[in-house]
């Protein structure tokens, strides 16, 4: 370090990207319990192992490989000059000295972990869509290509500085709008269209059957969680303090992803005025539905995300309400017409609203400049000043890339692979049984006890029913076995 200032500066940025880690801890801590709280008790222990081998697994690949693969790809093979050489890439292979503990770099491990944790909140998407059928090794398999591959390779491509949709496309998602939550909804939405519905979800008419959360306060609680944590994820988006005076003398600033300038303050705004704007939206719509009003707030902050660090804080309101009375609908088409089994909701509330964010800012911020201009580019678009302008093409191009080219399509493949070869959905007995009872046994006989004093219950109210057989009794019934 050359003097104190600048000794004060790496610690304190250090110290701020550790805290927002520790934040975005909770988001996997929130997942965990929402996805629990929607499955049914027979498949609770298989969910949370599910979700919670996230964890190792994808640490150990994005230490080998994943972080490599966001400073090897911000060119895109062939787009602009294929793969950055070796001496931009030198710190983030897994034997480098900057991957592990030395007193000359103190803040690559923080930076690996903000972006690994990223991976994991893109695999747990995923993994509240196919609860309750899928086995745990294809979603393993999925979680590691998502989690240390396709998302990192979007995350290069589109949120880096030196990206080339950035540079070129102008493509602009600060808070990952379409980086992390469009690519996590394609993936789950090809997933989902190749494991099929859960047994019972859909009459032989097509008609659906609703499989209710079994314990929808937990549910809702997982969803608080993971405000919190998307809090967190928030600031970790940012660099805390850099110079982007240049030419015109020392500024310091905050500074989003592509180290343009925005503050605390604007993204604290936006980031509750978009979740006001989802949560309203959300419990008018589905008519103080819980779930869908709790889902509602999460997808509203994805839907503003994109352009949280510019927007002023009505626009934020008002796209987060906006886009939640689409997806909501959306969600709901889909599943009749395709039969999509989605048992959190998690292409709506992340692939589509992400997808609608990103087109949306590209609209909402036309002329901004998306980033520094990059020696030997020509973006499509470009401010008076020659840096590459954001535009509404590139955005929806953009969007098209995270939904579809990197979510949806690698995905889709090898769910049909692990399909071909029986390794992706659960036999149908063990389905009926319970994923618990065949990989644990009955892990919760707690709950067994409660469930039969309930059936008894019930038994007795439509004894009565049929004794009496009025209008009261029946009301009796309704509000007994809800």
């Amino acid at each position: 370090m050359d003097n104190e200032v600048g000794a004060l500066n790496v610690i304190f940025t250090e110290f701020y990207y550790w805290v927002t880690v520790v934040f975005m801890f909770l988001i996997h801590v929130g997942f965990c319990t929402y996805e629990v709280g929607v499955a049914r008790r027979k498949n609770l222990q298989h969910t949370l192992m599910k979700n919670a081998l996230v964890i190792p697994l994808v640490t150990m690949t994005f230490f080998f490989f994943g972080w490599w693969i966001y400073f090897a790809f911000p060119n895109g093979p062939g787009i602009i000059g294929g793969l950055i050489s070796d001496e931009f890439t030198a710190a983030a292979v897994p034997w480098s000295e900057n991957m592990g503990t030395n007193m000359q770099d103190r803040i690559n491990g923080v930076f690996w972990a903000a972006f690994l944790l990223f991976s994991w909140t893109a695999a747990s998407i995923v993994s509240g869509a196919v609860i309750e059928r899928i086995r745990t090794a294809a979603f393993v398999i999925i979680a590691v290509m998502i989690g240390s591959v396709t998302w990192i390779i979007d995350a290069a491509w589109g949120w880096s500085p030196n990206g080339w949709m950035v540079q070129l496309m102008g493509y602009h998602d600060a808070y990952a709008s379409g980086v992390i939550h469009a690519i996590a909804g394609g993936t789950a939405l090809a997933v989902l269209l190749v494991l099929g519905p859960r047994i019972g979800r859909f009459g032989p008419n097509g008609e659906v059957r609703d499989i209710q959360p079994h314990n929808v306060w937990m549910t809702c609680l997982g969803l608080f969680i993971i405000y919190t944590g998307f809090w967190g994820f928030y600031a970790a988006c940012n660099i805390p303090i850099l110079d982007i005076g240049g030419d015109s003398g020392t500024f310091f600033s905050a500074t989003n992803i592509y180290l343009m300038p925005t503050t605390l303050s604007a993204i604290t705004f936006n980031f509750l005025t978009s979740l006001a704007g989802g949560m309203m939206v959300g419990f008018l719509i589905s008519k103080g539905d819980a779930f869908w009003t709790f889902s509602g707030g999460l997808a509203g902050i994805i839907a503003a995300s994109a352009g949280n660090d510019l927007y002023h804080p009505l626009q934020a309101f008002i796209i987060g309400g906006a886009v939640v009375a689409i997806i909501y609908r959306l969600h709901f088409w889909v599943e009749r017409r395709f039969q999509l089994d989605d048992a959190v909701g998690a292409v709506a509330v992340h692939g589509y609203a992400g997808f609608l964010g990103v087109v949306i800012a590209g609209f909402m911020l036309w002329g901004y400049p998306a980033a520094a201009p990059a020696e030997g580019v020509t973006a499509w678009f470009t401010t008076a000043e020659g840096a590459p302008a954001i535009n509404p093409i590139g955005n929806f191009i953009g969007a098209i890339i995270m939904f579809g080219v990197l979510g949806f399509l690698p995905a889709y493949v090898v769910a049909k692979v692990l399909d071909r070869v029986d390794l992706l959905r659960v036999p149908r007995a063990v389905e009926l049984a319970g994923l618990d009872a065949h990989d644990y046994g009955d892990a919760y006989p707690y709950l067994a006890e409660a469930e039969t004093e309930f059936e008894e219950v019930e038994r007795r109210t439509v004894r009565d029913m049929d004794v009496f057989g009025n209008g009261r009794a029946r009301d009796h019934d309704t509000e007994v076995t809800r």
